[in-house]
């Protein structure tokens, strides 16, 4: 009976060892499934070619969101000043509506394209590109600055010559033309900032792996988290917006301005704002920028401005409107213009810094073997050390090449139109003017793109400012150089802000696999095929 037992558990041993391991060989695939890359997870789907990215339904999704996010860039710019990155927002919106439509087209039988993370790129690049123009053409800075109604606070500004109110035909045209040089100076470094310095473009590499992570069965479950968190927040905004304006009977009235410090401190401008716009931004904010706030408005408004206000009839006449220049909102403009100055030369200077050590280092550095040439039409020679992922990406954004002579001569033909046109739009801005900054430009442009690929943080504002003071002394106060520096300003700053959004939407489209022009053949290095 033993020796039988002993048998009986020697035949059980085999089958138990064998379920262990075909449990243990299913642990593994299922472990080696989730470890595969981000390109692995895809390799099976083949790349659209770039006509099939361009489909109608991703127009009409980026042109309903690039309005809701012109509006939202406006109300920020015109309250806050601050625009945080709207990259990932455009990528997750853009995501849930084609998402839900084709869904219904699936379930009805009548989806002819699938959903794809270029189609996704697209819309998330035309969304974050009409809406930057909202930022970038200075619908809160510049062009209003040249409006009668700023003018009319500074008298030593108040003539015809420094005035032109914004109007929608010329500032159209202003737009247009200014608004694609930061396009073609850019793309001839695109292969340099994205693969040869592998710069990180936070933004455009977080919406990028957003964009990869939303188009698996797991990401569109996340999805439809945030987009209904987004939706809850969303409601909730409107609604309490809504149940304000029952309140505000004109300025200065309601929730947005309630004295809850009591009226003492609320005439010093010390009130609790309900407006959902600046807490959603100071969430947004990183801490040391919320903390610099109100340190900034506590040593001011509760310490500066009464002290200053005390010595009216001494240091500025007494009968002065409280909103004079030459009163105590002098001091006010004066004081905050400097600091901002002085901040932003120091910013700029510690980018530029940064920027030229990061460049030295990387041309120092870089080994001959590893630099990826450019190629036509054949497949490039990747260096065995990248990865999967960095391979296959690399080899569709190599095909994608715009030709440098191309860029070279897009720039050069709107510069020429540019040094035509715009003197006929600003009298004051001379063509030599524009023909300099037009030399320059492409300099600081690679330096901004470079600088947002390191720290995620365009300068475009403080390349305005530099052009505001260099171009309008330049001309003159008695030549209109107050309109000639807000002209200049304008072009300086569509230039750099372009070139910095531009290289962020080339990170994306570079990690997505967007826009390759010879996706009608697969290269055989990743397991492509020519198709017939």
């Amino acid at each position: 009976m033993m020796g039988t037992r002993g048998e009986q558990k020697n035949d059980q041993i085999p089958s138990n060892a064998d379920a262990i391991t075909v449990s243990t060989q299913g642990e593994a695939a299922a472990e080696d499934k989730e470890l595969l890359s981000v390109e692995q997870v895809f390799s099976s789907k083949e790349v659209p070619p770039w006509q099939k990215q361009l489909t109608l339904r991703a127009f009409v999704v980026s042109f309903v969101l690039g309005v809701l996010f012109t509006f939202i860039v406006m109300k920020l710019n015109l309250t806050t000043g601050i625009i945080p990155s709207l990259n990932v927002s455009a990528g997750l919106l853009g995501f849930f509506f084609v998402k839900t439509w084709t869904k219904l087209l699936e379930k009805s039988g009548m989806l002819r394209q699938p959903f794809t993370r270029q189609e996704n790129t697209v819309i998330q690049t035309c969304v974050v590109a009409s809406s930057g123009i909202a930022f970038s053409g200075g619908f809160g800075s510049y062009l209003f600055g040249m409006s009668e109604v700023v003018a009319k606070q500074s008298t030593e500004a108040n003539n015809a010559q420094n005035i032109k109110n914004p109007t929608l035909g010329w500032m159209i045209g202003f737009l247009f033309v200014v608004s694609f040089l930061g396009l073609f100076s850019v793309v001839p470094l695109r292969k340099i900032m994205i693969i040869d310095f592998k710069l990180t473009y936070p933004s455009g590499t977080a919406t990028a792996h957003l964009i990869n992570s939303f188009h698996t069965p797991q990401g569109a479950k996340l999805a439809k988290k945030q987009v209904r968190a987004l939706g809850k927040f969303f409601s909730f905004s409107f609604l309490w917006g809504f149940f304000q304006w029952f309140f505000t009977a004109g300025d200065g009235c309601g929730f947005v301005n309630f004295p809850t410090f009591g009226l003492k401190a609320f005439d010093n401008r010390f009130y609790f704002d309900f407006s959902a716009t600046y807490v959603g931004v100071g969430m947004i904010c990183p801490y040391l920028i919320n903390i610099s706030l109100l340190v900034g408005a506590v040593l001011s408004w509760g310490i500066m401005w009464p002290l200053i206000d005390a010595r009216k009839g001494s240091w500025y006449p007494a009968e002065l409107s409280p909103s004079s220049l030459h009163g105590l909102q002098g001091y006010r403009v004066f004081i905050a213009i400097a600091m901002i100055l002085g901040d932003g030369l120091y910013n700029f200077f510690k980018v530029l810094s940064h920027t030229l050590y990061g460049l030295y280092h990387q041309l120092s550095n870089k080994d001959p073997g590893t630099v990826i040439p450019l190629s036509g039409r054949s497949p490039p020679e990747l260096p065995p050390s990248l990865s999967y992922d960095d391979q296959r990406r690399t080899a569709l954004f190599l095909k994608d090449q715009i030709p440098t002579w191309l860029a070279v001569a897009g720039y050069v033909t709107i510069a020429i139109i540019s040094v035509v046109t715009l003197p006929h739009i600003f009298n004051q801005l001379k063509w030599y003017y524009i023909v300099v900054i037009y030399i320059i430009a492409p300099t600081l442009a690679f330096c901004n793109a470079y600088g947002c690929g390191l720290t995620d943080w365009s300068l475009a504002s403080t390349y305005g400012k530099l052009a505001i003071f260099t171009i309008g002394a330049w001309a003159g106060a008695s030549h209109g150089g107050v309109l000639a520096g807000l002209a200049a300003c304008g072009v300086m700053m569509n230039i750099v802000s372009t070139a910095s959004d531009l290289t962020q939407d080339f990170k994306t489209g570079y990690m997505t696999l967007a826009s390759p022009s010879h996706s009608n053949q697969r290269d055989q290095g990743f397991g492509w095929k020519k198709e017939g």
